[in-house]
């Protein structure tokens, strides 16, 4: 059922997730933040377990005249992206419109991992609770993404956590992951951003800010 507004901002959105993970009690465990939005309520997570910080890289593929739409995403490190195939069905895409899409997110992705990466030193996730965190769910295909490379990585348990999420993203990603953890389970008509009082996008400057405070180095 829609509430409206869930959380003042990533944050806050964050610091719920805190009491639903901790009791899990997992040992030895990584949180990785989903870049851009998702490092914000990432930070707060790691904080409050005490775990190390880490971000993870991925991009929505949107639909070229409805960006917000993603019929894929491309994770660090893969080959080719996860594609959601009732969307790219739905909209008639062909494959070079799915390709000159891919070819600019891919650019954008490098120029974002030569940032962001730059002289951080991340520990091998094999064998190790991870904990990826986003801001929210809407079809689920950025999470599905990151979390095939993570499992493919051999995190494990490999955890999903968010703020807001409806249940049939959450369905469609069970077998993705160990557990699900969220804290409003939720319909989201006006998109993630309407759960959010503040929901301003990241830039650059912000994510380097949040990586800065979380240390540059990890055990």
């Amino acid at each position: 059922m829609w509430r409206g507004t869930l959380f003042r901002d990533r944050r806050e959105a964050g610091e719920r997730l805190i009491p639903l993970l901790a009791p899990l009690g997992l040992k030895d465990a990584l949180v990785y933040g989903l870049l851009r939005g998702g490092i914000a309520v990432a930070a707060p997570v790691a904080e409050g377990l005490k775990v190390p910080l880490l971000p993870f890289l991925v991009r929505k593929l949107g639909v070229p005249w409805q960006p917000e739409l993603g019929f894929g995403a491309l994770a660090e490190g893969a080959d080719a992206p996860v594609l959601n195939r009732d969307i790219v069905a739905g909209c008639g895409l062909d494959p070079d419109d799915i390709a000159t899409v891919e070819t600019h997110e891919r650019h954008e992705l490098e120029r974002r991992q030569a940032l962001y990466l730059a002289g951080l030193r991340r520990p091998e996730p094999r064998g190790r609770a991870v904990i990826l965190v986003d801001d929210g769910l809407a079809t689920g295909v950025s999470a599905r993404a990151a979390l095939r490379s993570l499992r493919g990585q051999g995190a494990s348990p490999l955890i999903l956590a968010i703020p807001v999420a409806p249940a049939s993203s959450i369905a469609s990603l069970e077998g993705e992951c160990d557990r699900i953890v969220c804290a409003e389970i939720s319909d989201i008509p006006a998109g993630i951003g309407g759960c959010y009082a503040d929901f301003h996008q990241l830039e650059d400057e912000e994510v380097l800010a949040i990586l800065r405070g979380a240390g540059k180095e990890a055990p």
